[in-house]
């Protein structure tokens, strides 16, 4: 391979620079990506449930994409797979529109997650990669702050064993859970404490050992051994108490409801989208298939809420057996449940209907069975009519999970010395989450915590990620049915601790004390987030928003000021370190900001402002140092103020320009309205000047003048 091939081959396939390796570098991967199995493994799960998925669905993420990301990412140590916030923002998209845990909303977890890959690529192959910096930094810590404690309270349901609605106002919901406290199943709250007792306890005293992994070996043994979950399945008949009966078959009926609504809204979509395509559909027809959507849509709403109030009343039902001469076994409402926990092993409660067999639950919820097996190769369903409606949340997502990866690659970038390429990266991300799509995977990205442990235990190359999905794939095969046991609790409380160490005040504290306006934005940005959660996109969106909206702001009116001089015969603003004017038969300028369309009105304003403070100047020097640009606009204003001064009297001068403000002096109609010797290449040049011929005499008085407009 000659020297000339190679750079062009490893812009195709970066991973051809891990080679050649040494027994060093391939020992230091495999110990890392075994440790990092560890962790990965119960992450993956636990974040899928986050998703709205099963957690078979986190392995599949864990898999193939871990293994794409890495050979075609640029950071050797980033590692790839299912993220916490990814995870939740996934399903607040999807929520909207079918329902959590649904063949229909696999579906379209899986298309989000092509989408979100389409898009990463697409900004890597045309570098855009710079997209990213109109994310302020307040804005992520606000955004990041909101989301960490959105996603570990949305959990709180898991942890104390009672129903959490899924709306679209995600307060509302929790509103709903805390309002449960008093009905939390104790069981399930000891199991999820006492694996957060191990998480703290191992990471405290033995931060090398997997915490989480011990802690969820440790909760299963247990939960299998004291019988955690307790399930009885029995006919619907066997519920004697008609007034519980008919709670369960209308909970029965309410899901068949949405189903048929859910239907029906997609075959009027389809419709009106197949009218529309063929410019048959008349204005009244629109809208009539408008509104009939919509009615729909409304109506899954209100069935859903009912659904939700419906299965928080038969929550707190206690259901007692009482077996029959005959050997059936009736079921009967012994009381409502006071402190929450049914007392006795014959007392239960409602968990769920299918057809005429009635689950009845006696304890807590475990993760049950997860389907043994590496994921097919499957072309993702595409929803053509809600690729639009879904696009905002892939786009911030896309930008979200960039944003994530690349703050990590700095942090381990800073200790390694390895080059990062963004737009490399970008292109890795985008393939691992195309290529894990067609594996039934869901969106995924660089993971903080994993890519930590992988440079702290030494890896060399993307191999380590290689082997630790090499590890996935050896659970998917011949390990799930052993985390049958493991308690739905345990899961929540490892999200917990992941995410809820992401909220750091700080550095909103110190974003206060240096610009409270940027800080103000974090602030503001935090409560949209929580306010409009689950659709966290529109609180980063706001953010985004005000951003851009202060930058406009500033770049409207920037700084500036009339000059005058310190007694060792520095220059300093007159109104900032009160100082008398250099002289009132000329005033010194100096205005900090680009002149083009956004600020030339401002430039104006104030120079006759400066003109109203010294009635008696006959000249302006502008100090040009701080202009970095001058267009088409700025060119114009200045060529007619020019004018509009020369007529009272005034000439207008300028110094210190750049070189490519000076290029626009000089072309077009500028240059002879600004002659020549108007314009000074140093401020020393330009004062001398104006000295010889302005002279230097100041009024003293003329400090008490009203106070320049500043920035």
């Amino acid at each position: 391979m000659n020297t000339r091939t190679t750079p062009y081959l490893k812009r195709i396939f970066p991973f051809l620079s891990w080679f050649p390796m040494t027994r060093q570098s391939v020992r230091a991967d495999i110990l890392a990506g075994i440790t990092v199995t560890l962790i990965l493994v119960p992450q993956s799960m636990a974040y899928a449930q986050l998703a709205g998925l099963p957690v078979v669905y986190g392995l599949y993420a864990a898999f193939l994409p871990v293994i794409v990301a890495s050979l075609w990412g640029s950071l050797r140590q980033l590692h790839t797979g299912p993220t916490a916030m990814l995870s939740l923002m996934s399903a607040a998209a999807l929520i909207p529109y079918v329902a959590v845990g649904s063949e229909d909303f696999i579906t379209l977890s899986i298309m989000l997650a092509l989408m979100v890959g389409i898009l990463r690529l697409a900004m890597g192959l045309f570098r855009l990669g710079l997209v990213v910096n109109f994310l302020s930094h307040p804005v992520i810590i606000g955004f990041t702050n909101a989301a960490a404690l959105i996603i570990g309270l949305s959990l709180l349901n898991k942890l104390i064993n009672v129903p959490m609605p899924r709306t679209e106002f995600f307060l509302g919901d929790l509103w709903v859970v805390l309002q449960q406290l008093g009905n939390t199943h104790w069981p399930t709250l000891m199991f999820g404490l006492v694996a957060l007792a191990i998480i703290v306890f191992l990471q405290k005293r033995a931060p090398r050992l997997p915490s989480v992994l011990i802690a969820i070996v440790i909760t299963t043994i247990a939960s299998y051994a004291v019988g955690f979950e307790r399930n009885v399945k029995t006919d619907l008949d066997a519920i004697r108490d008609e007034g519980l009966r008919a709670q369960i078959v209308r909970l029965d009926e309410i899901a068949g409801e949405i189903k048929r609504n859910g239907e029906e809204m997609s075959h009027l979509q389809a419709q009106f989208s197949t009218l529309e395509e063929r410019g048959e559909a008349t204005l009244n027809e629109q809208l009539d298939v408008r509104s009939e959507i919509e009615r729909r849509k409304l109506a899954i709403k209100k069935l859903t809420r009912e659904q939700m109030d419906l299965r928080i009343q038969l929550h707190l039902v206690d259901i007692t057996r009482q077996p029959q001469p005959d050997g059936e076994v009736h079921y009967v409402v012994a009381g409502r449940i006071a402190g929450g926990e049914p007392v006795g092993v014959g007392h239960w409660r409602f968990g769920n209907i299918d057809g005429d067999q009635v689950r009845l639950t006696g304890g807590g919820e475990v993760v049950g069975t997860i389907p043994s097996g590496l994921p097919g190769f499957q072309v993702p369903q595409i929803d053509w009519k809600l690729v639009l409606p879904l696009l905002p949340a892939a786009l911030i997502m896309a930008l979200l999970g960039f944003m994530e990866a690349t703050s990590i690659s700095k942090a381990i970038s800073a200790k390694t010395g390895q080059r990062i390429d963004t737009n490399r990266e970008l292109i890795g991300q985008g393939l691992a989450n195309i290529v894990g799509s067609f594996f039934h995977a869901y969106v995924v990205s660089g993971s903080f915590s994993r890519s930590a442990v992988a440079a702290r235990e030494g890896a060399r190359t993307g191999l380590f990620a290689i082997v630790s999905a090499l590890g996935v794939m050896l659970v998917i095969l011949y390990f799930t049915p052993l985390l049958y046991h493991l308690p739905q609790a345990v899961l929540a409380v490892i999200i917990m601790c992941a995410v809820f160490g992401l909220v750091r005040v700080r550095p909103m504290i110190e974003a206060w004390k240096v610009n409270r306006a940027d800080a103000v934005i974090g602030i503001a940005t935090f409560l949209a987030t929580l306010a409009m959660a689950p659709a966290l996109a529109n609180g980063i969106l706001l953010g985004v928003v005000l951003t851009i909206g202060l930058y406009l702001s500033r770049n409207m009116r920037p700084r500036a000021e009339i000059l005058g001089r310190h007694p060792d015969g520095v220059l300093g603003g007159i109104d900032s370190y009160r100082l008398p004017a250099i002289s009132d038969r000329y005033v010194v300028l100096r205005f900090d900001g680009s002149l083009n369309f956004v600020n030339v009105a401002y430039f104006e304003e104030v120079v006759l402002q400066a003109l109203g403070r010294f009635p008696e100047a006959k000249a302006i020097l502008v100090i040009g140092n701080g202009i970095n640009d001058l267009d088409v606009s700025g060119g114009e204003m200045l060529r007619a103020l020019t004018q509009q001064l020369r007529e009272a009297g005034v000439e207008l001068y300028f110094s210190s320009l750049k070189r490519q403000v000076m290029a626009a002096f000089e072309k077009g109609e500028l240059a002879g309205a600004i002659p020549a010797d108007h314009i000074f290449k140093t401020k020393e040049q330009a004062l001398k000047a104006m000295d010889e011929r302005y002279g230097s005499l100041a009024d003293p008085l003329q400090k008490g003048q009203p106070k320049l407009c500043e920035t």
